[in-house]
């Protein structure tokens, strides 16, 4: 199993930096609603459509993404604050902010199929469009916000397994700790900051005493998206979101945190931009 995560991860890794780098832009607007589109199918698996209508779904929902992304100029390598994007992102983040953390704490199930189509496309439609976004900013600007998602992950896994004794939602996701969380939010905090030290920031007043409750808040929301998909499976009685990804589960298990952070830090570009 571990061998299979590793050669699925390298693989992975290898084909994102290929894409990242050298597709143009409506290649890349094509791959970011692919991936959405996969998750909308993983989704609806997971919240109980019929076969036949996952892919309907899964259709519409890729769809929507190409649509939206191409009245937002996503298609064009020229555009730079594509702020038609400006809603959509903020209902996103209402979405993450507001709701989860209170659909976490009363484990909230879907109730109806509507219901679920409805918290798909707020799940998956923001980031989507979020990747495309960022990208058209610069490669390197998507990779570092996904690399903080991915130092989060790793630095709360191995200081859970290292110090973890509290439980941070032992009803959701046993295996994540307090400890872990810290962990995380050091290891992010760390991150951005040797980052922002050592590209700059283009000659902007930037305080550090706001970039680190803005780092602090950024591992927050990672972990929240973590969370709520957990829930998800668990109560829909499945492991893995998928399993197209040999050890790896599915799309929705390695875009988790993603989904929660992506469209914040398009929100939040957009603002800087106005």
């Amino acid at each position: 199993m571990l061998r299979a995560r590793v050669i699925t991860a390298l693989i992975l890794l290898a084909g994102l930096l290929a894409a990242l780098f050298l597709l143009p832009a409506p290649l890349w607007l094509a791959f970011a609603s692919l991936i959405c589109a996969i998750g909308a199918a993983e989704w609806a698996g997971m919240t109980g459509f019929p076969p036949s209508a996952r892919k309907v779904y899964a259709g519409l929902v890729g769809a929507l993404c190409v649509a939206a992304g191409a009245v937002a100029g996503l298609h064009r390598p020229d555009t730079v604050a594509p702020f038609s994007l400006a809603p959509i992102y903020a209902v996103s983040a209402a979405f993450w902010i507001f709701c989860v953390p209170l659909w976490l704490r009363a484990k909230w199930r879907l109730p109806s199929p509507a219901a679920a189509a409805l918290v798909g496309l707020v799940l998956l439609l923001p980031p989507a469009l979020a990747i495309a976004h960022l990208r058209l900013l610069s490669p390197w600007l998507l990779l570092g916000v996904m690399a903080a998602v991915w130092v989060a992950d790793i630095a709360a896994y191995f200081t859970g397994r290292a110090f973890g004794r509290r439980k941070l939602a032992p009803g959701i996701s046993p295996g994540k700790s307090w400890e872990g969380a810290y962990g995380a939010v050091v290891a992010v905090v760390v991150y951005g900051l040797v980052v922002l030290s050592s590209v700059g920031h283009g000659g902007a007043a930037v305080s550090y005493l706001a970039v680190v409750p803005a780092l602090v808040a950024f591992t927050a929301l990672s972990i929240i998206g973590d969370l709520f998909e957990s829930l998800v499976k668990r109560q829909a009685g499945v492991k893995d979101s998928g399993s197209l990804l040999p050890g790896h589960g599915g799309v929705l298990d390695r875009i988790d945190s993603l989904t929660s952070t992506l469209p914040v830090a398009g929100l939040l570009l957009l603002w800087m931009a106005h």
